[in-house]
Order: C-alpha cells, then structure tokens, then sequence
C-alpha cells in the first residue's frame, strides 16, 4: 500500500515525541528534521517538503506548544491538519449538477487504465451514490477500447452510448449528451482518447468535446506508480483544460506515494478519487482527512464501517449477533463471515484500517487469505449437518472432506480448532451478557486471529 514505509516512519517519530517530559525548540527541529528526511525518502516534492515543514514550525510558535501541558498532542495534531491542507481539505468533494445530468469527462495519457477507471467510476456512481449513470465510448482510435467499455458496462449494469469508429468524438459527446437529457439520467461519463504523450492534436480534440458538452467534472486520471511524472503530467493537462479533478489509480501498490501528497500543492488540483485495487468496485472518494489519519497511523474507522456497511444489512447483523450471543455459531456462520471479509478487501488492506492494530507483511497477508481459501474448500465439502453439527466428523468422515476439498486432514483439524476457539469466545461473550464483567483470560481476536 502507498505511504506504508511513511506510516511506519510517522509512528515512530510520533511515539518519540509523545515520549518528550517537555518540548524544547532543540527536540522539535530534531522531530521536523525526521519529519523532513521521511516526506523526501517517499518522494514528496522538495518545495512541499520545505512549505510544509516551515507551516508546521509557524503554526507550533502560534499555537505556544512549548507552554502547553501535553505538547506532544499539539504537535500531532498540528502535522495532521497540515497534512490535511497537503492533501486538499475541503476540495475533493465532486460537484453534482441539481437539475441535469452532471457531466464528467475523464483524460489522461492511454496505457493508465483510464477506460478501467470510468468504469470503475460508473460502478461507484451506480452503487453507492445511487446514480443513473450513463457511459460514452469517445476513444474511437485505440483497437479494443469502444468494446472494452461495452463489456465494462454490461458487467456493472451500466448502458454504453456508442456510435463506432467513424463517428468523431465530439459528435459523440453531444449525442450522448442528448440522450442523458432526454432520459433523465443522473451521470454521463465520457471515456475520451489518450495518447502515448501529450500532443497538440489530443488537447484540440479535448478542447473541442468541452466546447460541445460542457462538463461539470474533467478529471485527469494519473497513476501512484509514475512518481513525480504524475505532477507533470497534471500541470500539462491543467494548462490547457482547466481540470477540476484527479483520480489517483495504484494507491493500493508499492508506490511511495510522494505524488499524491505533492500533486495539489504543486498544481493546485485536488484528488477526487483513489484506485486501489484491480476490482470493478476498488475506487473510493477519496477523503483527505481520513488519508492523513492512516498516514500517522491512527487507522480509518470511518472507512472500514462504510465498507461493513455495504456488506452487511443491519437487520441481518442484529439477527446474527443475537444467534451468536445464544451459542449458536455453525461453520456456515463462519464461512458467511470469512467470504464478507473476502469482498470488503485484502486483510493487510483491513487491518490498516483499525487503529492500533500491528501492519503485517505480504507473507502474513497472503498466508491469512491463503488459510481463508483453505477453510472456505473444506467447509464447502461438508455435508449440512456436519457443517451443523462439527463434533460427528469422525476420522472417516475427514478422509471423505478431504478427498473432496483436495486438502488434508491436518487443514480440517486445523479449521475445527479455530472454530472451537470462536465456539469458547461466544461462551465467554454470554457470560460477560448476562455479568456485565469480562471473565480472566477473555481474548479478542481480530482477524488474523481467527483466521
């Protein structure tokens, strides 16, 4: 995940501050200097590296952190809301038209997945904004791409407007407009061409659909793996389409995720969106406020309860838990429990949502999901009352799962264990039910203790 060797650099240095009796002028420029040499080694810009440090030394004087009781937390809190402003508070909300249907062109150079991200787009606009959403196949030049978005659109629900190759992008931009008009449509997203680089042609062409359309949003969608490319690329596009947006795609990867901290400081664009992941559904608004919160590692609660909250129906939930606090925990629930957890993300991904929970590395994350996938073969292989009543699986019934499961009779004990470890914490959470007090040795597991 982008900012994760930042993270790591952030909790440190945020814990050896919290660690200071007293705040001197000495021990702060000593935490800047961290600060500093941090931002710079995730490929932040220098200039926003030098702004930002000189922001946090100005805001610490105004705000007397040295006289303070509890510095520290002044200073946390200062780096935070500065990162915050670095990220684009208060802009990156997406601008809705009240009474027509919002128009979004999106750009970009080809080979960035920009095709892949209007459909992404289309399918969060669908989905969780509870849009009606119309797709324009605008590149008319690369092979494969009108057709690439029809399957887009097929897969989410979505209709794709299309009038083939020989029709010009403009004119397909003003009769998809059009037809947003005329059938009341909420959204009209139009997937326009990119080129290998920024050419006088692409920007008259792009010009040109602005001219004819209007759009409400022109976002540019740039990749977390460029680097510093991405500011310049931004800065070209901006200069001649006035941009309203970016979406920011791979935020997921290994990038360092200098790009997304300098780009709106250094062009004045704020990030609209995040991709972060390969999935139709792996785009998210993004919300600085909350990016800079996982940046100094205090977790993202507001996100995870968002993504259990398309997952799970409240009414369900309330049944389920109630089933659960009687004792009646099955491997069904279990299996129910872990497939949520497979379509909510990855569990490194999840993880880093809760505040204070540890980072695991890809070794862990992928044996984690590795041990899911195991345990969700097995159970499949069960029959109904097995999976009802798990204390019949006798050694002949094992060797009958594992035949069918292709796994062994080593993963089937090892899920029977987990299970019995879930049955014995559900006793536990009765006993604290009708007690009101935990018993000794009550542990929590999250998820990588259960799984």
């Amino acid at each position: 995940m982008a900012f994760e060797s930042l993270t790591e650099k952030f909790k440190r240095i945020i814990k050896s501050i919290r660690g200071q009796a007293h705040l001197t002028e000495a021990n702060m420029d000593a935490m800047l200097k961290e600060v500093r040499i941090a931002l710079l080694e995730a490929d932040v810009n220098y200039k926003v590296v030098k702004a930002f440090i000189e922001n946090i030394k100005q805001k610490a004087i105004g705000e007397e952190v040295y006289t303070k009781l509890n510095p520290s937390q002044m200073v946390v809190k200062i780096v935070h809301d500065e990162l915050v402003e670095l990220l684009g508070s208060g802009e990156s909300e997406l601008k809705f038209e009240s009474n027509k249907p919002t128009i979004i062109m999106m750009v970009g150079l080809q080979g960035t997945g920009k095709t892949t991200s209007a459909g992404k787009l289309a399918y969060l606009m669908k989905n969780k904004m509870n849009k009606k959403v119309l797709l324009a196949a605008g590149d008319i030049y690369r092979p494969g791409a009108i057709e690439q978005l029809q399957q887009l659109g097929d897969k989410i629900g979505v209709p794709v407007f299309s009038m083939g190759t020989n029709v010009s992008p403009v004119e397909i931009a003003k009769k998809a407009k059009e037809k947003a008009y005329n059938e009341h449509l909420d959204v009209l997203i139009i997937d326009t061409a990119g080129r290998l680089q920024i050419d006088e042609k692409l920007m008259q062409e792009l010009n040109d659909i602005t001219a004819a359309v209007n759009p409400t949003e022109t976002l540019l969608l740039v990749d977390a793996m460029s680097g510093q490319d991405a500011i310049n690329v931004a800065n070209t596009f901006h200069s001649q389409l006035s941009l309203t947006g970016i979406i920011m795609s791979k935020l997921d990867g290994d990038a360092r995720g200098g790009s997304a901290l300098s780009i709106k400081h250094l062009t004045g664009i704020p990030i609209k969106f995040a991709g972060i992941g390969e999935k139709i559904s792996d785009l998210d608004v993004f919300h600085p406020d909350r990016m800079a919160d996982r940046i100094l590692g205090m977790g993202d609660i507001v996100t995870l309860a968002e993504k259990v909250k398309e997952e799970i129906d409240e009414k369900e939930a309330r049944k389920e838990a109630e089933q659960m606090m009687s004792g009646k925990f099955t491997l069904d629930d279990l299996l129910k429990n872990m497939k949520r957890i497979q379509r909510m993300g990855n569990l490194g991904g999840l993880m880093k949502l809760i505040p204070g929970m540890p980072t695991i590395t890809d070794e862990q994350r992928e044996a984690g999901e590795k041990e899911m996938r195991t345990f969700e073969a097995v159970i499949n292989s069960m029959t109904p009352e097995e999976r009802r009543n798990p204390e019949i699986l006798k050694n002949s019934r094992k060797v009958r799962i594992a035949r069918g499961s292709g796994k062994t009779n080593a993963d089937i004990n090892r899920l029977l264990k987990k299970y019995e470890q879930m049955q014995e914490m559900m006793k536990r959470m009765q006993q604290y039910k009708k007690t009101g007090r935990m018993p000794p040795g009550t542990n929590f597991p999250g998820m990588g203790g259960m799984m």
